[in-house]
């Protein structure tokens, strides 16, 4: 790698897709190798969301240079259920990490209250959230390098102007650092046999595509907190009925959604005015089209009645058969 930075690095065009727990070691014992050589003695700095790309990061660094790595996790109030516990349990109990964990669900859902329009939801979410990294990495002393989740499809997509890359995160202009990438030449099937390899949980390693603003996406219109609860609540029941029946793993993505409209119902007897909750299930390759599962109609009877009878303020489950297109896969 000499004369080269590891940001300039490309996926060699002969490399063998990484399938195997042995082709996986491999690359994880280059890849330690490679790190500690590129960061030395100096520490690294690490925005940890949990989710797959970031958490084989933070592992990776975890095995090549201990508790030079501060990781922080931005728990903003837009996860799903038991996903802040999972990564403090993971990385701060299991593998001795260096964790920040910083509590700023009231900070986000304070300043998202009454914001309706999408859009301005996500540059909200975003720009909070790159302020609260900010102020954090302040706190730190001799931090010299930043890293990142980057994967091959990520660097393509940027080159061909389908998405602007996120290197840096647009983070302040005091706060530059030199990036660390490990995973940057693998695909996303390569990062889940690295994270296998690594001992991080399935749950962590194979967890379905979670957008950045995560349960801000599924709650359509201004998001409450009320609101928020029941879409985290039937979320955490229709993964858990996939996992019971087989369907964890099967089905590409699946998620609730809880709108912004209520509708009339009856519980124990008496009018109640309540809202729906709306279920997505749905199979791809790409992303760019889908279809929608086929979930038995006895196992959605029993979700359906699990949600309205757990969740509080449901009193209607939906189930959403449109394809992509002409429906996306989220609905924000």
């Amino acid at each position: 790698m000499e004369g080269k930075r590891m940001t300039d690095i490309r996926r060699p065009e002969n490399m063998e897709r990484i399938t195997t727990p042995e082709l996986a070691q491999a690359f994880i014992d280059e890849q330690v190798k490679l790190l500690r050589e590129q960061i030395g003695s100096d520490k690294v700095l690490l925005a940890l969301s949990g989710g797959v790309d970031s958490s084989v990061v933070a592992a990776l660094l975890i095995k090549a240079v201990g508790d030079q790595l501060v990781a922080v996790h931005v728990n903003h109030g837009l996860l799903r259920k038991g996903e802040p516990e999972q990564v403090q349990r993971v990385f701060r109990d299991e593998m001795k990490a260096n964790l920040v964990y910083v509590d700023a669900v009231d900070r986000f859902l304070d300043k998202l209250a009454g914001v309706s329009d999408p859009e301005q939801k996500r540059m909200i979410i975003g720009g909070e959230f790159i302020e609260v990294f900010a102020e954090e990495a302040r706190k730190l002393d001799g931090i010299k390098f930043l890293a990142q989740g980057t994967i091959w499809p990520d660097i393509l997509e940027s080159e061909k102007g389908i998405k602007a890359h996120h290197n840096a995160g647009g983070l302040p202009d005091d706060l530059r650092f030199e990036l660390v990438e490990p995973v940057r030449i693998l695909f996303k099937d390569e990062v889940r046999a690295v994270g296998s390899a690594l001992g991080l949980p399935d749950s962590m390693v194979y967890r379905q595509p979670f957008p950045g603003p995560g349960l801000g996406v599924r709650c359509p219109g201004a998001i409450t907190r009320d609101r928020l609860e029941a879409v985290r609540e039937a979320d955490a029941i229709l993964r858990e009925e996939f996992a019971k029946n087989g369907l964890e793993g099967k089905v590409w993505q699946y998620f609730t959604v809880v709108p912004d409209f209520k509708s009339t119902g009856i519980k124990d007897g008496e009018r109640c005015f309540e809202w729906p909750v709306i279920i997505r299930a749905v199979n791809t390759r790409d992303a760019m089209t889908a279809t929608v599962e086929n979930v038995p109609f006895d196992l959605m009877k029993h979700i359906t009645q699990r949600i309205i009878t757990e969740v509080k303020g449901v009193n209607r489950v939906l189930y959403d058969f449109t394809p992509k297109p002409t429906a996306t896969i989220e609905y924000e």
